[in-house]
């Protein structure tokens, strides 16, 4: 994928506050085949992809400064991937300390109503949720 230190222009301990909201793992595709992008992914090459941005994120970010990913979670062959708290675990095996865990309530999803009917023939319930997890880098 891409080179672990993207944001080389910018120097260490430097930033104030880290925000992102990655695509999630091949769920839904943002370019056909662009070099890069992880919303091509599977589970594993998006978790080594992450481990990236924590390490960047990390190096980048000032001491006792927040680091904020908002994820959700994923299904595969009918069975729930727990890809929020994987990635989780990704930024605390950087160095960062989980502060919060906020949990948002998915509404008006534009596939909701293709999941729901499916959801209730194959017996599965809809993922309604995403993680805001709130990162600290200690001092």
């Amino acid at each position: 994928m891409g080179d672990a230190r993207n944001l080389h222009f910018i120097g260490d301990e430097s930033i104030d506050l880290v925000c992102t909201h990655p695509p999630y793992a091949n769920i839904i595709k943002y370019s056909d085949g662009i070099d890069g992008d992880i919303s091509n992914c599977d589970v594993e090459e998006f978790l080594c992809e992450m481990k990236k941005v924590a390490e960047e994120s990390y190096r980048v970010l000032k001491k006792d400064k927040y680091c904020a990913i908002l994820m959700g979670d994923t299904r595969k062959n009918k069975h729930m991937i727990p890809l929020g708290f994987k990635t989780m675990e990704v930024f605390q095996n950087a160095g960062f300390v989980l502060k919060e865990n906020i949990i948002k309530q998915q509404h008006n999803c534009q596939a909701t109503g293709f999941w729901y009917t499916s959801s209730i023939k194959h017996n599965f319930l809809l993922i309604a949720h995403e993680y805001l997890f709130v990162f600290r880098k200690p001092n």
